[in-house]
């Protein structure tokens, strides 16, 4: 079963930088594509941005471009949101998304969600 969990989000200062992972396991089957999404109370989830998983290309929302980086972890299906220079409107729980080529379609597989919050 494909499990999809997120680490390292914590409490940081304005203007800080932090990174999260995300790791899938339980499967071998290809990963298209990996989404970062964020959800702040009372407001919906968020696109943060997306990596293909063949090309390795990269999108990003309009609020995080320029401050934040997706890229490939160190190890086997894992990936990274480097944020930098963070601010207030940054504070979220943030959930990774990986979506799985079943060969039959394709299946979204969510995390559970990492917490971020920003002080100033």
């Amino acid at each position: 079963q494909v499990q999809v969990v997120e680490s390292g989000g914590g409490l940081v200062q304005a203007g800080d930088s932090l990174t999260l992972s995300c790791v899938v396991s339980g499967s071998n089957l290809p990963i298209l594509r990996w989404d970062w999404w964020r959800q702040s109370t009372g407001k919906e989830r968020e696109f943060i941005g997306s990596m293909s998983g063949n090309s390795g290309r990269r999108s990003y929302g309009d609020s995080v471009k320029g401050r934040f980086t997706i890229a490939r972890g160190n190890g086997k299906n894992t990936v990274v949101l480097q944020m930098n220079n963070v601010n207030l409107e940054d504070s979220a729980v943030y959930y990774c998304k990986a979506v799985v080529d079943y060969e039959v379609g394709y299946h979204d597989h969510w995390g559970q969600g990492t917490q971020v919050t920003v002080s100033s």
